[in-house]
């Protein structure tokens, strides 16, 4: 007997998947387990696998298309078998076409594979049709010498033309200049279809960001001391530490220390998190991920770098699963690789305060009565003014400029 495959919920947040493949074409034999298609998610592209044994004898969604969650992606069955009532008693909506077009289609016919839009572009000519600011003195003179006021530069007031610009006017002059200075050419630009990933985003972030009181808190750490204890580590280890990998270690001892500031918003309830999970930003082609590294506070330095350099290896490569991106209690976002000094985040739900960091500077600084080169780096905390108030975020950077300030505290 026929049955439906329903678009499948590969995340938390997806409500929506987009075909990026089709591993099998319709009239097809696939077995229980069997790789059918690859669904792109709004964190990352899956592979999905079959749960029946059957002949594919339908495809709801075209190669590129996307379904909301639970609409019908493919029918599997006997060859030869009618599905179309299946379609017609389905109560998922259908992405492609209405039900109708799609009943009265042949049973056994192939869906056609249509590759995605390619981006539009659009031309838009460039014309001024405003109107010609002039006394009217101006007018009726240069109506009289056959004057056209579209080539006379005004020097009244906000390039009104008057009548010492008539008098002063050479045509001669005037096709110089516009030959000179018209610009030529054509106003355009592309359009392209927004992924499953930055729809999500957008729609997360935009919550967020309206629906928590953001407060911000800037402090700034000599950095002299961790520049010197990484070029330590990095030059008698095999393992690369970079100073991200202290700010997340730093960040997960003073949590430790803080429990407000690693906390949720649960609207009724606020939840005091007593395990700390460090979400780590990473920019990818479309977007940003947070995969998370659980438990930071109880790992090494060492084990935090192995740990987001595997990370961002999948998260480049969309192999990022769910387990891997699920239960961050604080977000880090670092934008000091870009020579950003200085920036404010947007709270990464449900957590109560991102840290966003920037770049190390050399600047002068004031040590010992003495104007002295020094190394400073900007931390930047968010908080949702709902769970987190002044000065307990205060009281967190604090602790977190010390440890980052004398990092030999991290060892102990």
């Amino acid at each position: 007997m026929a049955e439906i495959v329903k678009m499948p919920k590969l995340s938390d947040t997806m409500e929506e998947g987009v075909v990026s493949k089709w591993h099998k074409k319709v009239g097809d034999k696939v077995k229980s387990g069997e790789l059918l298609a690859e669904i792109e998610t709004d964190k990352a592209t899956m592979d999905f696998e079959s749960f029946q044994d059957g002949v594919l004898l339908y495809i709801g969604v075209e190669e590129g298309k996307g379904a909301p969650v639970d609409s019908i992606l493919a029918i599997l069955g006997k060859e030869g078998e009618d599905y179309t009532s299946l379609i017609g008693a389905a109560s998922a909506p259908k992405a492609e076409a209405p039900v109708a077009e799609i009943a009265a289609a042949p049973a056994l016919a192939a869906a056609p594979v249509i590759a995605a839009a390619a981006p539009v572009v659009v031309a838009i000519a460039s014309s001024d049709d405003a109107r010609t600011k002039a006394s009217p003195l101006a007018k009726k003179i240069a109506f009289d010498k056959g004057i056209d006021l579209s080539q006379v530069n005004g020097s009244g007031d906000g390039g009104r033309i008057v009548k010492r610009d008539i008098e002063n006017f050479s045509p001669a002059a005037a096709s110089k200049a516009t030959a000179a200075y018209t610009a030529v050419g054509q106003e355009s630009y592309t359009e392209e279809n927004v992924s499953q990933m930055r729809k999500v985003i957008a729609r997360r972030l935009a919550e967020s960001k309206f629906s928590a009181p953001h407060f911000y808190l800037t402090i700034a750490i000599d950095m002299d001391n961790a520049i010197a204890a990484r070029l330590s580590m990095n030059a008698s280890g095999d393992v690369k530490i970079s100073f991200n990998d202290f700010v997340v270690k730093a960040a997960s001892m003073a949590l430790r220390k803080h429990p407000a500031i690693n906390s949720s918003w649960l609207g009724d309830k606020i939840r005091r998190n007593n395990h700390v999970n460090i979400g780590v930003a990473m920019a990818v082609e479309d977007g940003l991920l947070v995969p998370v590294v659980r438990f930071a506070d109880n790992k090494s330095l060492s084990q935090i770098s192995v740990e987001v350099k595997e990370y961002s290896a999948k998260a480049k490569a969309k192999k990022l699963q769910p387990a891997d991106w699920e239960g961050n209690t604080f977000t880090i976002s670092n934008l000091g690789m870009f020579d950003i000094e200085e920036f404010t985040a947007i709270i990464n739900p449900p957590d109560a305060c991102i840290l966003a960091v920037g770049s190390i500077k050399q600047i002068p600084v004031v040590k010992g009565g003495a104007v002295v080169p020094g190394n400073v780096m900007k931390l930047t905390l968010s908080c949702d003014h709902r769970v987190v108030d002044g000065a307990s975020g205060a009281a967190f950077l604090k602790t977190l400029k010390d440890y980052l300030e004398q990092p030999v505290m991290m060892l102990v």
